[in-house]
């Protein structure tokens, strides 16, 4: 005597995995949201940094700073 399915029944989706969707669905939002806000912080940090440690242009007399000009 067999106990479980016949050989020929296949299941597509047990009910419980059906029900549990509704739960995995918000979490699954959440972290990509989280992981969405982390790159996008991470990029405009990286772009401060590149912007912050660019060597400043001299201007016309030579100077990179206001108190270094000459008269």
């Amino acid at each position: 005597m067999s106990y479980g399915p016949a050989p020929e029944v296949v299941y597509l989706a047990h009910h419980s995995l059906v029900l549990a969707i509704p739960a995995f669905a918000p979490a699954l939002i959440i972290v990509g949201v989280v992981l969405f806000v982390v790159l996008r912080d991470r990029r405009a940090e990286a772009a401060d940094n590149v912007t912050q440690t660019e060597p400043e242009q001299p201007d016309s007399s030579g100077a990179t700073d206001e108190s270094e000009q000459r008269p």
